[in-house]
């Protein structure tokens, strides 16, 4: 974990939370990793907002807290992760338009519809992940949004079906046809968008594919659930911790 006190307690909130992007941040660099911590705990802390509380006022006040600590970074909330993001935002000269693309995907999570259609979820998942893909690369120095909108919506498939279940348990029904020819189709597009951001890899400079580690689950997450969908409502989509952590190791050996 990463030594700097002011730190430790976004990279202890990931570990704990989000324990995907735990391993690939501590897969990355060392120089990466204050970084991808301070981004990563932002978006858990964001994410969690419309879940904390019942009432739809509270959770779009929690959210404001992030929107304006992203737009008026100059003069940071005490809060372990909002000073250490304001920081961060200020650093590297992060777009305020990628963090409300980001809080407002979230906006979505307070409404217990379900998507209408498929086009709405991939604009959520590109919104969200997507937008947290591009600020990771762009705090390891590369402005490659487009890409990132692509890598990080085929990543936030993969974990969205890992979430089923679980969502599907609080009473939603959050994907518009859970019927298991609808999950392989959304799969296969999920493949898809990864085979074309990983076919413009090339256009990453070295320095900042360690951003794109974070994705390193989506490849087999999404073959498993295009070829037996089912087991994503089933809630038995996933690898054994062994298959885990060597496709981190194979991914940071060979590229994500």
């Amino acid at each position: 974990m990463n030594d700097d006190p002011l730190i430790q307690p976004c990279a202890a909130l990931v570990e704990k939370g989000d324990p995907d992007r735990f391993l690939a941040t501590m897969a990355a660099p060392p120089a990466a990793r204050p970084a991808l911590f301070t981004l990563y705990a932002a978006n858990l802390e964001i994410a969690r907002a419309p879940w904390v509380t019942k009432e739809p006022l509270i959770a779009q006040m929690r959210l404001q807290f992030w929107r304006d600590t992203v737009n008026d970074p100059a003069q940071p909330p005490a809060h372990e992760v909002a000073g250490p993001l304001a920081r961060l935002i200020t650093r590297y000269s992060l777009p305020p338009t990628l963090f409300d693309s980001l809080i407002t995907a979230r906006e979505r999570d307070i409404d217990p519809a379900p998507f209408p259609d498929s086009a709405a979820l991939w604009t959520y998942l590109e919104d969200s992940a997507g937008s947290l893909m591009a600020l990771a690369l762009r705090t390891l120095g590369q402005s490659a949004d487009n890409q990132a909108r692509d890598w990080g919506a085929a990543q936030g498939l993969a974990n969205y079906f890992l979430a089923l279940p679980a969502l599907q348990a609080m009473g939603r029904q959050p994907l518009p046809d859970h019927s298991a020819p609808a999950i392989a189709a959304l799969a296969a597009q999920g493949l898809e968008r990864l085979a074309s951001a990983r076919a413009a890899r090339r256009q990453i400079a070295p320095s900042a594919r360690p951003a794109l580690l974070a994705a390193w689950r989506a490849a087999p997450l999404l073959k498993e659930a295009a070829s037996a969908p089912q087991g994503v409502t089933a809630g038995t989509l996933g690898q054994s911790e062994f298959a885990r952590r060597a496709s981190l190791i194979r991914a940071t050996l060979l590229g994500p």
